[in-house]
């Protein structure tokens, strides 16, 4: 029997954080489909990345206060540090499409961020469903497909930049937010893999 409970707040804030983190990449999809808007996005982005960065400091800072954790201290900063580093790059290659003043998107870019959104939605879902085994593993294991799905877009794409004859500012630019969104795919695919982790430890 435990004396003492455990502080159930923790699954709460990562889901917030995962909403918000899902949310700022549907803004980003549609920033890449419509440039047009892009000041609207990128502020908008810029305030879910706010308050997901808010809400990383209360789980830090949870962790320090709280006596008994639901899972361990290393696993709950991880995933936080994981989570909050998506946010960060979807707020980064919005803040580069911002500054070099995208006003048509190449379509590997788009197509990245949509990528990249199932990417968060998956995560969402896998989140908020981290008590149980059978949604994470399959979260997981979605997140590895659409890793490898985005993986292939990008090598397309940095090929495309290089053999297109385009100017080099203009292979620079790109370069930069394929990055951007590669990098925020490919931790996604990492969040997968802690959470599996998380729960083959608290199974």
């Amino acid at each position: 029997m435990r004396i003492i409970p455990r502080d159930e707040q923790f699954y709460d804030l990562f889901s917030q954080v995962a909403n918000r983190m899902s949310s700022a990449a549907s803004l980003l999809h549609q920033l890449f489909m419509n440039p047009g808007q892009l000041d609207a996005h990128v502020a908008s982005i810029k305030v879910l990345e706010h308050e997901a960065d808010d809400l990383t400091h209360e789980i830090i800072d949870r962790i320090d206060r709280t006596f008994v954790t639901p899972f361990d201290r290393e696993d709950i900063h991880e995933l936080a540090s994981h989570l909050d580093e998506v946010v960060d790059l979807i707020d980064g290659a919005a803040r580069r499409a911002q500054i070099f003043r995208i006003s048509v998107a190449r379509d590997p870019g788009t197509q990245l961020a949509d990528v990249l959104f199932r990417a968060t939605q998956r995560v969402e879902e896998a989140v908020k469903g981290m008590k149980d085994p059978k949604i994470v593993n399959k979260g997981s294991r979605e997140l590895k497909k659409l890793e490898e799905e985005g993986d292939a877009i990008y090598h397309e794409a940095m090929g495309a930049l290089f053999s297109d004859k385009l100017d080099a500012l203009e292979v620079i630019k790109w370069k930069e937010l394929y990055d951007k969104l590669e990098d925020a795919v490919d931790q996604c695919e990492d969040v997968g893999n802690v959470l599996q982790s998380i729960s083959l430890k608290n199974a």
